[in-house]
């Protein structure tokens, strides 16, 4: 990991947690994060985010709420824990909407994020996985579905999908399973 000599204390205080984190015995399914911000600070930093200290942050700048843990992942005890849940897109918003039914999370409109948004936490300094592991622990290095649908004449309908790992942004059709993470508009 290299970090330049002039370093704020939140990018410092993230790249020792990103440290400790790669040395923790028995994190075997724990992504292994290398950050370089020896030439650009970091594009998400975790002061960007205001821990709602429920599961959820919002990002002061683009004013949206995040889920901090993926579908199918728990958050207990300031972590998320679980696998994240593989769903086709179609499964992703039936997802939002028993979600939103129930009231999870005290609202009842999350939703599936569009790829600006998604692309808006997107940490641009680090790779595998290329997200703000502080803000949004256990993150796999894998594709999320977006809520944007691909115009298209092929037979199979799809949607675009950001990869956290060496992806990016790609279409996908939509009977594939890929991760969710739901966001809402904050107050």
């Amino acid at each position: 990991m290299k970090l330049q000599a002039k370093i704020g204390a939140p990018e410092a205080a993230f790249a020792v947690a990103l440290l400790l984190a790669s040395q923790s015995a028995g994190a075997a399914d724990a992504p292994t994060q290398s950050c370089d911000v020896s030439l650009y600070p970091l594009s998400t930093p975790t002061e960007r985010f205001e821990d709602n200290r429920d599961g959820t942050v919002t990002d002061r700048q683009s004013k949206l709420m995040w889920m901090r843990c993926a579908l199918g992942q728990t958050w207990v005890r300031g972590g998320c824990t679980g696998i994240a849940t593989e769903l086709t897109w179609a499964a992703a918003l039936e997802a939002a909407q028993a979600i939103n039914k129930r009231g999870n999370l005290f609202f009842s409109d999350w939703r599936l994020p569009q790829i600006p948004e998604l692309a808006g936490i997107a940490e641009r300094q680090c790779k595998n996985p290329r997200i703000n592991l502080t803000v949004f622990p256990s993150t796999p290095s894998a594709a999320f579905w977006t809520a944007t649908s691909r115009p298209s004449t092929a037979v199979e309908p799809s949607a675009f999908v950001l990869g956290f790992g060496e992806d990016g942004v790609k279409y996908a059709s939509k009977l594939e399973k890929h991760d969710v993470r739901l966001v809402r508009t904050a107050p």
